[in-house]
């Protein structure tokens, strides 16, 4: 294996981001310069006030006054298509013309009503897009970044930047993302920036609403996107790789040589098995229950494949590992059985990384007396951070070695997206599906 080739090139992305990525995430300075957003509005122009403004007064300067979103009303009903109001940028967002939008089971869990979400909303939140405007008074580094016609990735946490958490790095743990967006569907005023055209209602928001024509996303939450990748296939990294890289870089710390079970080889179980590999894992075990995804497993890092539905998966982890378990094992798909089989499949002292969201009303369970004695850590992993590990993501898709095609397995139009995702429901979408929207 190339692994020495990997490992320098992560440490050279880590070592050249760094610097651009803590510029971007850097607190608000004292800094009097202020830019004027370029906006037209058809009665009086915006001040910097937080009162919400007149819906139907605002278009983009020489741009459309509105445009469509895939609107969530209520579970198990289907998406359907309205019309908006142009979203509204404020001070440290930016308007993004949305280009391709990914298709995540975390979407679906709130289409089934297996998490609580503020409805109606307008959900996707794995997207890249172009950078079409900034909000009245955001700070003029941001501006400099992320210049109109910029092409980014946006991830699906989205930091604030200023609380406690942020301050300290740990942007995946966001107290206003988690406050606001992810408990009230809003951005972090407490308002959405979504309205419908006929009506007027608000409309609530999932991450920055992605599956829309266009999005307001808070700066922080924004990576630049060369021009080198494609739009489509790298909308995935703001979630399914965003989050393999969180659970493995941080969760798990994976190091060269660790042995590694990842159950689950969905969009995002698939990312794990990548970035395990690119960590230098010595053994690479993936585990589900059909065996297009094990092959194709096989093909992006598996070293091992195991048809739980055929074979005792831990069991023969514990086989292929000689009796003892692997370092780590990472659930990727959200359920009380596959969390069990996580806890019992890695060694004395490993680690047991839950990514999968599952019901809000479901439970795991845990032998309490092995992970006493034998020292097992059970840790929780949501996502990355985003100013922190988004650079990294782009430097290891430009490298190749982080193969964003082979991650994606179906592209559809945006009026497809139901499509899809009833598709995902029914676990026969191999990897990731990403929506166009260009």
């Amino acid at each position: 294996m190339a692994f020495n080739r990997w490992s320098t090139v992560i440490r050279k992305a880590i070592s050249s981001s760094s610097r651009k990525n803590w510029i971007c995430g850097a607190a608000a300075s004292s800094s009097s310069s202020s830019y004027n957003c370029r906006r037209t509005l058809c009665q009086n122009s915006e001040s910097s006030s937080s009162s919400s403004p007149s819906m139907s007064s605002y278009h983009l300067s020489g741009g459309p006054s509105h445009m469509r979103g895939a609107v969530f009303w209520e579970p198990n009903k289907p998406l359907s298509i309205e019309e908006f109001h142009m979203p509204r940028p404020k001070a440290g967002e930016i308007l993004i013309k949305t280009k391709a939008c990914g298709v995540c089971h975390s979407d679906l869990h709130v289409m089934k009503g297996e998490l609580p979400f503020s409805s109606p909303c307008v959900l996707g939140h794995e997207i890249t897009g172009e950078v079409v405007e900034h909000g009245p008074l955001t700070e003029a580094r941001i501006i400099e970044r992320f210049p109109v016609g910029a092409h980014v990735i946006g991830a699906f946490i989205m930091p604030c930047g200023n609380c406690f958490f942020c301050s300290k790095g740990q942007d995946d743990l966001c107290e206003d993302f988690f406050a606001y967006n992810r408990a009230k569907g809003t951005l972090y005023d407490g308002e959405t920036r979504l309205f419908l055209r006929n009506s007027g209602k608000p409309v609530y928001m999932y991450s920055m609403g992605g599956l829309a024509e266009y999005c307001v996303v808070p700066a922080h939450g924004l990576c630049v996107l060369p021009n080198s990748l494609p739009y489509t296939e790298s909308a995935i990294l703001g979630c399914a790789v965003f989050t393999a890289y969180g659970a493995m870089a941080h969760a798990a710390q994976v190091r060269a040589g660790d042995t590694v079970a990842v159950i689950g080889i969905g969009g995002v179980g698939s990312s794990c098995l990548q970035i395990a590999r690119a960590f230098g894992a010595s053994e690479i075990i993936a585990v589900d229950v059909q065996d297009d995804k094990l092959q194709k497993a096989k093909m992006i890092g598996a070293t091992h494949a195991i048809n739980a539905k055929n074979e005792d998966a831990v069991e023969k982890i514990r086989e292929i590992t000689g009796g003892m378990g692997v370092d780590i094992a990472v659930e990727a798909l959200g359920k009380p059985q596959t969390f069990l089989q996580c806890t019992q499949s890695v060694r004395d002292g490993g680690k047991a990384v839950m990514i999968g969201l599952t019901h809000s009303s479901a439970r795991g369970e845990v032998d309490i007396n092995r992970l006493v004695r034998r020292q097992i850590k059970i840790i929780g992993s949501y996502g990355g951070r985003a100013r922190q590990d988004l650079p990294k993501l782009v430097k290891l898709a430009e490298s190749g070695i982080f193969n964003l095609s082979a991650a994606v397995s179906r592209k559809c139009k945006f009026e497809e997206a139901n499509e899809a995702y009833q598709d995902l429901s029914k676990g026969i979408i191999i990897g990731r599906a990403v929506v166009e929207i260009m």
